[in-house]
């Protein structure tokens, strides 16, 4: 996907396209989830300190992350993938390897399959992807990057060599700051100087294995196949305060949130948790984790919250100062249509129909139209006066 976090989030503010748009933490600690290519030109990118960003464009809009509702549209996209071919690997929430070998004979060649991806993804979701088509799985992630935004590259297999060697080291998977550096002082800036350098000295030069690696790549050889996976190992969310933290009612609050943001996208997911986790932060960045596993699996927020807040106040930290805060599930399962049955005394429609309410609301009217009372904004606390 093209900027998935803000084309997403762009989704609810039409009058927004076209500008510079942030999408991150507003805090003075906060970091860069996503930025349109309008910010990009001004040199903002992913993980970039908000700070840091503000000042290279001020002029930009900032939106606060809606994580639910880009694990809905993800999930519209992968469900599409899966309709061109059950061989999917998915990376992240806006990236996947699909094989479309075995979808030729029915969709036609695989430039025809890509245009037709582009095209379902921008009717279905509203949004834009890039595709990259190669016989190998690195050159078509290569290829994506290359076709960047909204376009398709096609890299014919006798082909693949031409595209790749002027491009620059940097672009081989592998190739970080320090390896790019090491290569550039032994005058190899060209993925082409790579394939062309013996392979022991780049053994030499790089290790074993990482000399290896880089040759085959620079050649063009990748033997990895897609490999279909399942579905999410985990779904977690956390906050880094503004200010290192020792209010309880702030941290509960805080708390609430995460679960809430949580549990919708588990709900988003179709899936639920046997095991809630939270992530303690101290201001002196020291971290320690707690888990307990439920007794039945839940999409609740209700249910996520209380058993984070109650292994919360099990640590007994009402004086330490707090820096993050973060709730995790893990142990999913696929989501039952009568995942729970009615225990006596519990009401026809409670709190999982409130829940499901409030994420219909959310989809019409934008995260955090409805919410718990207590997470309605008031003075912040967590500011010193």
């Amino acid at each position: 996907m093209d900027a998935f976090y803000a084309s997403v989030s762009l989704l609810d503010h039409p009058e927004l396209v076209g500008s510079p748009v942030i999408v991150g933490g507003a805090g003075t600690r906060g970091v860069v989830l996503s930025a349109t290519y309008e910010a990009r030109a001004f040199g903002v990118h992913a993980a970039m300190p908000m700070a840091l960003a503000r000042r290279a464009c001020p002029h930009a809009t900032v939106l606060e992350p809606d994580h639910a509702r880009y694990a809905r549209v993800s999930s519209g996209v992968m469900a599409l993938f899966a309709d061109i071919t059950p061989l999917v690997q998915p990376l992240s929430l806006d990236e996947a390897f699909l094989d479309v070998a075995g979808a030729v004979r029915r969709l036609g060649s695989p430039t025809r399959i890509g245009e037709l991806l582009r095209d379902r993804v921008a009717d279905e979701q509203g949004i834009t992807c890039s595709v990259g088509v190669a016989s190998t799985m690195f050159v078509a992630k290569l290829a994506s990057g290359l076709a960047k935004p909204d376009g398709l590259l096609v890299v014919p297999h006798e082909q693949t060599l031409a595209v790749l060697h002027p491009l620059a080291v940097g672009a081989l998977w592998g190739v970080g700051p320090r390896t790019e550096e090491t290569l550039h002082r032994f005058g190899l800036r060209t993925i082409g100087d790579i394939a062309h350098t013996p392979l022991d000295t780049l053994r030499r030069v790089l290790g074993e294995a990482t000399g290896t690696h880089l040759f085959e790549l620079a050649w063009g050889r990748d033997p990895r196949s897609v490999v279909p996976e399942q579905t999410e190992r985990s779904i977690g969310a956390e906050e880094t305060f503004a200010y290192d933290v020792v209010d309880q009612q702030v941290i509960h609050r805080e708390l609430l949130r995460l679960g809430e943001r949580v549990a919708a996208r588990l709900r988003a997911a179709r899936l639920v948790a046997r095991t809630v986790t939270i992530k303690v932060r101290f201001a002196d960045f020291t971290t320690i984790t707690r888990a307990r596993t439920l007794g039945e699996a839940t999409d609740l927020g209700r249910e996520v919250y209380a058993t984070a807040r109650s292994l919360y106040d099990g640590l007994g930290l009402q004086r330490a100062r707090l820096r993050l805060v973060g709730v995790r599930v893990e142990g999913l399962s696929e989501a039952r249509s009568q995942q729970r049955q009615l225990v006596l005394d519990e009401p026809a429609f409670g709190w999982r129909d409130a829940e499901r309410a409030v994420d219909r609301a959310s989809a019409r009217f934008g995260a955090g139209s409805v919410r718990p009372a207590s997470l309605v904004r008031g003075p912040d606390p967590s500011r010193p006066a």
